[in-house]
């Protein structure tokens, strides 16, 4: 029996990690016989991809990008001469390995339609007349953003304008005054929506309230967008020739990853739209 797999230690209840964090684990490397090893590696690992195609008549092109945060590398088991190689009895063997993410302005952990931004743990192990082997784990980065610099923008009160006109079966014209609290909103937090609509047409109109993930990526002076429904709401009936202020209420889910917008490849921002 050959078993090799690699875990890290959480440093929060949520499991995730941040620039200058250390990031500790153990690579178990378990054998039911003596086992020849000539070097073992861990390397901690930080990159964005992004990949798709597009079909123009007979010709499919392919557009992909890459960017690379960072790569640190520890030798647990140094290679030696040819011949020299360690010698492990059966039972589980245990290394232990910490590296520190490096400070600096990289993106958050995530993955969409057409790339993703990962950050892993893999290690590496060589043993001679063999293939080497590798295993790898996954580890969740948010980023921290210079609060100090945004916070006053994400805090201010947000507000938008809409008016359309209706001539299906009936005419009119309806228009919608739409605020909310602020810009920024973190996983959990009630996102209130407020809207004065006038209703100055000949049907009833009932607003609509959604929140969307908006998914660019980048590549070739390309650009592939894909939009993702977080949550839609429906408000209160509006009758005709009528004034009313609506109040919605959207709970942000608190498993919603969050915004990247200091990808140049990979962007992840959130729209609101009410109509």
């Amino acid at each position: 029996m050959f078993s090799f797999y690699i875990s890290y230690d959480a440093v929060n209840e949520s499991n995730t990690f941040g620039a200058g964090d250390f990031i500790s684990g153990r690579i178990f490397l378990e054998v039911s016989k003596e086992v020849k090893l000539s070097s073992l590696s861990v390397k901690a690992k930080g990159k964005a991809k992004v990949l798709w195609s597009e079909r123009y008549g007979q010709v499919t092109v392919v557009y992909h990008a890459k960017e690379k945060y960072f790569s640190q590398e520890r030798v647990l088991v140094q290679e030696r001469a040819a011949g020299d190689d360690s010698v492990l009895s059966p039972g589980i063997h245990v290394y232990s390995f910490t590296f520190q993410i490096p400070q600096g302005n990289m993106p958050s952990s995530f993955k969409g339609c057409y790339g993703k931004i990962i950050y892993t743990l893999e290690a590496k192990l060589s043993r001679p007349m063999r293939v080497s082997s590798k295993a790898m784990a996954e580890f969740t980065f948010v980023s921290k953003p210079d609060v100090m610099n945004i916070i006053s923008i994400l805090q201010e009160p947000q507000f938008g304008t809409r008016s359309k006109n209706l001539k299906f079966l009936t005419s009119g014209n309806v228009s919608m005054d739409i605020q909310t609290e602020k810009m920024g909103y973190m996983q959990g937090e009630v996102l209130q929506v407020v809207a004065q609509i006038n209703n100055i047409s000949s049907r009833i109109v009932t607003p609509k309230i959604s929140l969307y993930q908006k998914q660019s990526f980048f590549a070739k002076g390309k650009r592939k967008l894909y939009i993702k429904k977080i949550l839609k709401e429906k408000g209160e009936s509006i009758p005709p020739g009528t004034h009313r202020s609506v109040t919605q209420q959207l709970t942000i889910p608190v498993d919603l990853p969050p915004s990247v917008l200091n990808c140049p490849i990979l962007q992840v921002e959130y729209r609101l739209k009410v109509g």
